[in-house]
């Protein structure tokens, strides 16, 4: 005799977009738009595994906005810059705007990117605490590039957590 299965017992079959895995699965061999997209997507879960691709394209994505902004700031701030009577710059109203510009990106992206973070060590199956060893200035940097150049180890996958579809 068989029983009948109600929905929440029925199997639920997720079909990916495009051959993309789910959001709770690493991407490996993402490509920059999928990466960053993904990036925000996933903008505060620190559960879960990034793939060292998802983290490096979003990684390269930050460094050249921030860039960008910097060369903003300096361009812009430069017309309208005075030197007051005691031999200090003064900034034109362009730095001022390129500097407002570049802590409200600073503040959005923060969190995103200690997740991301938190998700790459826990793919190469270290404990997202680790993300603390930042407060160590110079070495805890290092230690910390070093822990996100680690290939991907597939014990890792005791921090995936699939959600249903």
């Amino acid at each position: 005799m068989s029983y009948p299965q109600y929905p929440s017992q029925q199997q639920q079959s997720f079909q990916p977009a495009a051959g993309e895995p789910p959001l709770w699965a690493p991407h490996y061999g993402a490509s920059l738009p999928v990466a960053v997209r993904r990036f925000f997507k996933k903008y505060a879960t620190f559960s879960g595994r990034a793939s060292r691709s998802e983290y490096w394209w979003w990684a390269l994505v930050a460094f050249l906005v921030g860039v960008v902004l910097n060369i903003i700031t300096s361009v812009a701030g430069a017309p309208g810059a005075t030197v007051a009577a005691n031999g200090t710059a003064v900034p034109g109203p362009g730095a001022i705007v390129g500097s407002i510009l570049m802590i409200v990106w600073g503040l959005a992206v923060i969190v995103p990117s200690i997740a991301l973070l938190v998700r790459r060590l826990h793919d190469a199956n270290l404990s997202g605490w680790l993300v603390l060893v930042i407060l160590v200035p110079i070495l805890g940097a290092l230690a910390l590039l070093v822990m996100a150049i680690l290939p991907s180890n597939p014990a890792g996958q005791r921090f995936d957590q699939p959600t249903g579809y």
